[in-house]
């Protein structure tokens, strides 16, 4: 592609060069420097990529895209351009190099601070029962046509974003669904793109603080750009955050929730719970009168399924594939029930903190088990705050709680359940627990000491089925992997039919996960 088609929408100066090249790729890295290609230098929070600008046209690239001045006479011959913003010029530039996917697919954006993902796969599952063929992006990764590829970030980096958005139309989808993060609207990853729906599931104060948002305004305004990017915006109504985070929107509105000003309400909620279904049903109200049943418990499905249903109603999707892909919906480590026995319960999710995990034990102590059982432990080298925060709150809301390991990484697994205990002493110094060191004898031992009714409760790795340890207990035939070590960094977020490729000492090694296994 020439330079010059590539630049089409980009406001620039052309300081040197021309723009007849041919451009075979853009890069943001200059690690990937090569000859024909185009570097964006980009000023990030720990490194100006500026600095890399010589080294880069000695290494054969043929243009630069920088927002600030450069000394010229280190990159002779090359092309350099100048633009405001770099970042933004790296996104319309990505999606002029794929040709611009995102303009031949529904597109539709889920923004919000818990939810997302949820909602997400909510949105997808109804889609796909009805017929449509989605591409999704989100923290869980990438999911298109039965193919699943891992992300960095919830929101990938523009240059990726619009790669995705190309594999998503070659592979034959008609509508990409994805997490837009508000880091994601702040640095321009989704600059130029326009969605035909926007969600907005929720808000409260996270990502605040260094290299993230300043303030929790400028967290609802970052969020609030979403609904200046979209035709029409999905929104909740009962969050006291929407009314500030619409500000200045362009998009028709469609609301959800329990209020009575809601577009789409819902009314006469009712758990369910048998053991291999645990969820709820509800009526929905307001521009529509249907009943409706969700494969997954506790009062944020309502809202999460309230907004999917509501993107399916936009869209004109049938009743039927509404319901069908409500009560089907499962996503992989978040409240996932594993079928082992009719007398109990057992289920897995990915709370790791002491917020998600309040959270969830409430939702199920709403089903009122004859047990609410945790089995639970938290990673090595990390703050021991949460340690006390998830032994208190496991304390309180648990009638027994089973403390394991959970990525041990360099620490001692006593060590990590020492300070948990002092969390539990705080939440009830009466708490019945037991401490089983050894993850698989923990899971073992909760199924074994089931009772009938319990509702067994396996949280902090979601999906994963491996340990990250430290070096000394690695053991790769008992899946306890080093930290260390490349392959348990390869692993780490993978799922069933992933491929996985990391640098062993003979070279590059590839494998594909056959199969994933709850241990």
């Amino acid at each position: 592609m020439k330079l010059e088609q590539l630049l089409e929408g980009v406001s620039y100066t052309l300081v040197q060069g021309s723009l007849e090249l041919d451009i075979e790729d853009i890069i943001y890295d200059s690690r990937k420097a090569a000859p024909g290609r185009l570097f964006v230098c980009i000023v990030g929070t720990q490194r100006d990529s500026h600095d890399y600008a010589a080294q880069c046209v000695a290494d054969g690239v043929t243009a630069l895209v920088v927002q600030h001045d450069i000394d010229l006479s280190t990159v002779p011959g090359a092309a350099v351009l100048k633009v405001e913003s770099s970042r933004y010029a790296l996104a319309l530039m990505s999606g002029n190099l794929f040709g611009n996917p995102s303009r031949r697919m529904t597109m539709i954006g889920v923004t919000g601070t818990k939810g997302k993902t949820t909602t997400t796969h909510m949105i997808k599952s109804v889609l796909e029962a009805a017929g449509r063929k989605v591409g999704m992006i989100g923290t869980n990764g990438i999911y298109f046509m039965g193919r699943h590829q891992e992300t960095a970030n919830t929101t990938p980096e523009s240059y990726e974003l619009q790669k995705t958005f190309r594999q998503f139309l070659d592979a034959g989808c008609d509508v990409a669904l994805m997490e837009v993060s508000s880091q994601g609207l702040m640095m321009d990853r989704v600059a130029g793109v326009h969605y035909d729906i926007g969600v907005f599931t929720n808000l409260s104060p996270d990502h605040i603080g260094p290299g993230e948002h300043k303030t929790f305004e400028e967290y609802r305004s970052w969020k609030g750009q979403l609904f200046r990017r979209c035709d029409v915006g999905v929104v909740n109504i009962d969050d006291e955050n929407t009314e500030a985070l619409l500000e200045g929107h362009t998009c028709k509105l469609v609301t959800y929730g329990r209020s009575e000003k809601a577009d789409y309400r819902a009314e006469g909620c009712e758990l369910l719970r048998t053991h291999d279904f645990l969820g709820v049903a509800f009526h929905v109200s307001g521009r529509d009168n249907m009943d409706v049943k969700v494969n997954m418990p506790g009062e944020f499905s309502v809202y999460n399924a309230l907004a999917a249903l509501a993107v399916g109603k936009v869209l004109g999707l049938p009743d039927a594939a509404i319901h069908e892909g409500l009560g089907k919906c499962v996503v992989k480590g978040r409240v996932e029930l594993v079928p082992i026995s009719k007398k109990f319960t057992i289920l897995l999710d990915y709370a790791h903190n002491e917020v998600s995990t309040e959270s969830l034990l409430t939702t199920l102590r709403a089903y009122h088990p004859h047990r609410l059982v945790v089995v639970f432990g938290c990673g090595g080298n990390r703050s021991k705050l949460r340690r006390y925060g998830m032994g208190e709150i496991c304390a309180k809301m648990a009638d027994f709680s089973i403390l394991t390991e959970d990525n041990n990484r360099f620490e001692k697994v006593e060590d990590i359940l020492a300070d948990i205990r002092v969390g539990m002493n705080k939440g009830n110094p009466d708490a019945k627990f037991v401490e089983i060191p050894d993850r698989l004898d923990a899971l073992h031992y909760a199924v074994d000491h089931a009772q009938e009714g319990d509702l067994i409760a396996v949280i902090g790795k979601g999906h994963e089925t491996y340990q990250i340890v430290g070096d000394d207990e690695a053991d790769i035939k008992e899946n306890r992997i080093s930290v260390s070590s490349p392959i348990a960094r390869a692993l780490i977020g993978k799922y069933e039919g992933d491929s996985v490729q990391f640098m062993a000492p003979k070279g590059l090694v590839s494998y594909e996960i056959e199969s994933v296994e709850y241990i």
